[in-house]
């Protein structure tokens, strides 16, 4: 894109990572000919070449990103994800410059694409691909850069999985988020939003969860995200550190204007959000929906939770940003501030579909809790935030139509492999 470089590559220190251009790993195999295997890849190598090309025959951007001006300068990390992306996309629409760093082991490169499109300006948003848990990488970042805040979503975010692999899960959430803390410090970077979870709380006696509400989570990714908050605070307890902690609850939707939306890894479906099941049995990708638990001790046996529009949970983001103080540390849970069963969800999905979609009933799932939902009224007065899209049809409307649009994810080359 004309202006703006599509990536500097940072050396990943760990090679038993594969790099991910599709949404799965390049090892994963697939039902298909080896002849048509070797034609999609060769194309797909063919248009990413054509596109690094195009990006490197722009004029260098470097000053504009390594020096401060009137500019807020938002490395983004995670941002080629589905918060991530839909972050960066409003921090560039209030005038903001971004980069955004991410391995691309669970985000969208199409994700980058489409927002490089929507701003092609020069010194607007670059996309750095390198791994947070690469120290020398990530120290050559922000040598290269000149960062006035960071927004912290990079991290793995399934409980399923969690349960399966902890370790993982601490090393990619709780170590990768001391060596970006680390980084700051040495650079001077003083603001950090970050991008917490209702999960840090595990499952509360009592409704709704406060900000006060005692931290015990159940699983390793509560886990991981808790101490990687306590990192945050302990450092920030005797230091300048301007600090937002977002607790957030079930994300869903997608971009109101239909340029983003939610293009989960297709081998990594059974562990992801309920919307994105749900859209996949609507278009026959799978067979039905598989809801695990209907005998929790709720109204209708299946699990309760808070589903918060990602667009509110962006503009949370920013005002956030906008409050931040050195020296302080914000806490704030970010949900609807009401709870609906799984059942509710469902029949939402049907309707906004127009499909009546099979549902399986399964055991339940390690890791789980009965009943999630927030009081979201300290952020309501102390951030002056209010979410906006509050009807779950409506909602999954939209990011529906997203979907349809695009069956496969992005238009772009990471899902032709």
């Amino acid at each position: 894109m004309p202006g703006s470089p599509l990536s500097r590559r940072r050396h990943q220190s760990r090679p038993s990572r594969s790099w991910t251009f599709s949404g799965m790993d390049c090892g994963v195999s697939r039902p298909r000919s080896h002849v048509v295997g070797k034609v999609v890849v060769a194309t797909s190598l063919t248009l990413l070449c054509m596109f690094m090309l195009e990006q490197s025959s722009a004029p260098s951007t470097t000053d504009m990103f390594s020096k401060h001006d009137q500019i807020m300068h938002v490395l983004v990390t995670g941002g080629a994800g589905y918060i991530g992306s839909h972050a960066a996309l409003r921090l560039l629409e209030d005038g903001h410059r971004v980069t955004i760093v991410d391995n691309l082991s669970r985000g969208n490169i199409g994700a980058i694409q489409v927002l490089q499109r929507l701003f092609p300006k020069i010194g607007k948003v670059q996309f750095i691909y390198a791994d947070l848990g690469d120290s020398k990488a990530l120290d050559e970042v922000f040598t290269g850069n000149a960062f006035d805040a960071v927004m912290h979503f990079a991290a793995v975010a399934y409980v399923g999985e969690s349960m399966d692999e902890p370790l993982r899960y601490y090393h990619n959430i709780t170590s990768n988020t001391l060596t970006v803390l680390e980084t700051m410090v040495r650079h001077s970077v003083k603001k950090i939003i970050y991008s917490s979870t209702c999960a840090t709380y595990g499952e509360p006696k009592t409704m709704p969860i406060t900000e006060e509400t005692p931290q015990v989570p159940i699983n390793p990714y509560g886990k991981a995200k808790k101490m990687a908050e306590d990192i945050i605070r302990d450092y920030a307890k005797n230091s300048d550190l301007a600090v937002m902690i977002l607790r957030y609850f079930n994300v869903i939707g997608s971009d109101p204007k239909g340029r983003l939306g939610e293009a989960p890894r297709p081998e990594l479906r059974h562990h992801g959000r309920i919307s994105a099941a749900c859209f996949d049995a609507a278009m026959g990708v799978i067979p039905g929906l598989q809801v695990r638990g209907n005998d929790y001790k709720t109204r209708d046996g299946t699990c309760i939770r808070d589903y918060i529009h990602v667009t509110d949970l962006v503009d949370a983001h920013v005002k956030a940003l906008e409050h931040v103080v050195p020296s302080k540390v914000g806490i704030y849970n970010v949900g609807l501030g009401q709870g609906r069963s799984v059942k509710e969800f469902v029949e939402a999905c049907k309707a906004a579909t127009g499909v009546n979609i099979n549902v399986t009933y399964l055991d339940r799932r390690p890791g789980d809790y009965a009943e999630v939902w927030s009081d979201n009224s300290r952020i309501k007065e102390g951030l002056n935030w209010t979410a906006r899209y509050v009807e779950l049809k409506e909602a999954l409307g939209v990011a529906w139509k997203w979907r349809q649009s695009h069956p496969n994810g992005y238009d772009s080359i990471v899902h032709a492999l």
